[in-house]
């Protein structure tokens, strides 16, 4: 197995089916939440749907990019979550972040090595595998958040 399909493996772990890391995965914890649920505030801590938009965000710039457009994400616009106001909405959102990791995961599994090692954009931004890498990362980082928000909005909702 060459790295890029070890790489996607590892994508489709955290997003759609995998429990090695983190006995759970993003599919399993959104496809239980209800749209009041996801959009509910504890604290000030983000929602879970602010947090589903913010790396589908991330996903959907980067795979442009690996399609030949050029790079437009900006951090400032990652949070703009439209309003979710139904059921609809929430699913429309998640359905989204799904298709759009198991795309992102096939395409980095389609990736020929040598690309991993190539500059990503510009030099700043490093390679494509530190890219990659850097959203397996943030997305293991914001879906702890995830699972401890769901988990304290369960207790009080009890």
């Amino acid at each position: 197995m060459n790295r890029s399909e070890l790489i996607a493996n590892r994508l489709r772990e955290v997003f759609l089916n995998g429990y090695w890391i983190a006995n759970t995965n993003y599919k399993e914890q959104l496809l239980n939440i209800t749209w009041q649920q996801a959009i509910h505030q504890v604290a000030d801590l983000n929602t879970i749907a602010a947090l589903t938009y913010h790396i589908n965000y991330y996903l959907i710039g980067i795979l442009k990019v690996f399609k030949g457009a050029p790079l437009e994400i900006k951090d400032q616009y990652s949070f703009d979550l439209p309003p979710i106001q139904s059921e609809e909405d929430w699913k429309k959102l998640m359905e989204d972040f799904l298709a759009n990791s198991a795309v992102f995961a096939d395409e980095v599994a389609k990736m020929p090595d040598e690309k991993l090692d190539q500059v990503f954009v510009n030099e700043k931004y490093g390679t494509y595998l530190r890219n990659i890498e850097g959203a397996i990362e943030h997305s293991y980082y914001h879906f702890g958040q995830i699972v401890l928000i769901k988990k304290l909005i369960l207790a009080t909702t009890k």
